[in-house]
């Protein structure tokens, strides 16, 4: 089984970055939820995820990841030349994370939110819980 990737369904960034995954995950290892999903809820709860995470979260091997540590455990997931940027985990968490919260504080602001999550395509809607 692969990764489970749990984003914001609200948020266009992440909406964005759902549909660049699907493009650069040929073998289609991950699967998506919305956090605000019913899927994604029980998630949240079987893994007991605290509640002021505002986070991409990776759920694979029977844990969860947050913050810049899942984005980098997805990077190097994905095809091309994606891979390389898990590098940057060899910088530590606490510096990673604090550029992380930054971004995430700001994705609204900087990318507008949707009124609606996405509808997936037919071809999609597979990969989606």
């Amino acid at each position: 089984m692969g990764g489970i990737i749990l984003f914001d369904g609200v948020c266009n960034f992440c909406d964005s970055s759902v549909q660049f995954i699907i493009k650069h995950d040929q073998g289609a290892y991950f699967q998506f939820a919305s956090i605000q999903s019913d899927a994604g809820q029980a998630l949240l709860a079987q893994y007991e995820v605290p509640e002021n995470i505002d986070s991409v979260i990776l759920f694979e091997h029977g844990k969860a990841y947050f913050e810049s540590t899942a984005a980098l455990k997805i990077c190097r997931r994905l095809d091309s030349f994606w891979p390389v940027c898990y590098v940057f985990i060899l910088i530590p968490s606490c510096i990673r994370n604090m550029m992380y919260r930054i971004f995430a504080k700001n994705r609204y602001r900087l990318f507008g939110q949707k009124e609606m999550c996405l509808l997936p395509t037919p071809s999609q809607r597979k990969r989606f819980l």
